[in-house]
């Protein structure tokens, strides 16, 4: 008897240490996507040889280097694993984040992050196998607004979307003036070196990929306000935008840093999250 419930509990415990490993290798590809994507952009500020780009030309720049397509598969794998990890978060909240009215708003947002890195890492799988026909960005904002004005109501549709992105960027401000993302860290696994560096850098990045979100949440509004969804950006639109501001070459340098800041921050939560799958 005692045999069996032991068989019976590791049986309950093997998948969700998959799980876990699962989603800290997803932390590092995400972080090696905004990585590339801010070095990239942080080169086009100072006209180096960068490009503005999103996570998709990300992956063009990752398969254009020596081995890189079997990078690339890599990225992809693990972005798959992340989306697990998403999905998991939206169903069982096995980080027990379930304790108030946002707590439902909260699994949505795992559940649209989840499809959203989907997305993306099935579009890096085509790149590996070679079925894109462009190597540019594709899936722009405004092909996206396109889509979604085409649908009922379409033009509240864009509308509310940029009003999400714009909350989900002042989420990234409080985030980051909060320092709450240090909950969960294993923060006594850390150095007071390292504990300092980790929450410096994801201030910074955090700050960053708010201001990008805010940019691409005002683009959005704008599409749905002119009934015009050429108007709508993503990541590469926001980049130039704010390139062609007064100093916009400083501040796209700076905000370009921030992303790759962002970047490692995530790749400190796949070496120190608390990760709790079951």
């Amino acid at each position: 008897m005692n045999s069996s419930k032991l068989s019976r509990q590791v049986s309950r415990k093997e998948p969700a240490k998959w799980i876990e490993y699962l989603a800290r290798f997803g932390y590092g590809a995400k972080g090696l996507v905004y990585v590339v994507v801010g070095f990239l952009a942080f080169q086009a500020a100072f006209n180096w040889g960068g490009q503005t780009t999103g996570s998709r030309g990300a992956f063009w720049a990752i398969a254009s280097q020596p081995f890189g397509k079997a990078m690339l598969f890599v990225v992809a794998v693990g972005l798959l694993g992340y989306v697990v990890w998403r999905f998991v978060q939206a169903l069982k909240d096995p980080e027990h984040d379930d304790d108030g009215a946002g707590a439902w708003a909260r699994r949505a947002s795992y559940f649209v992050s989840g499809l959203i890195y989907g997305s993306l890492a099935i579009f890096a799988m085509r790149i590996v196998f070679g079925q894109p026909s462009s190597s540019g960005n594709g899936g722009s904002g405004n092909s996206t607004a396109a889509t979604l004005m085409s649908q009922p109501f379409g033009r509240w549709l864009v509308g509310f979307v940029g009003v999400a992105v714009i909350a989900y960027g002042f989420y990234c401000f409080y985030r980051a003036f909060s320092t709450k993302f240090r909950r969960k860290l294993k923060l006594h696994e850390m150095s007071e070196k390292e504990e300092k560096f980790s929450t410096r850098i994801a201030q910074f990045g955090l700050t960053s990929k708010g201001v990008v979100s805010v940019v691409i949440g005002y683009f959005f509004i704008q599409a749905a306000k002119t009934y015009d969804p050429s108007k709508a950006r993503t990541t590469e639109g926001a980049l130039q935008a704010i390139q062609q501001q007064p100093f916009g070459a400083w501040l796209m340098g700076l905000v370009a840093l921030g992303l790759i800041a962002y970047g490692i921050h995530l790749g400190v939560q796949a070496r120190y999250r608390r990760i709790s799958p079951s």
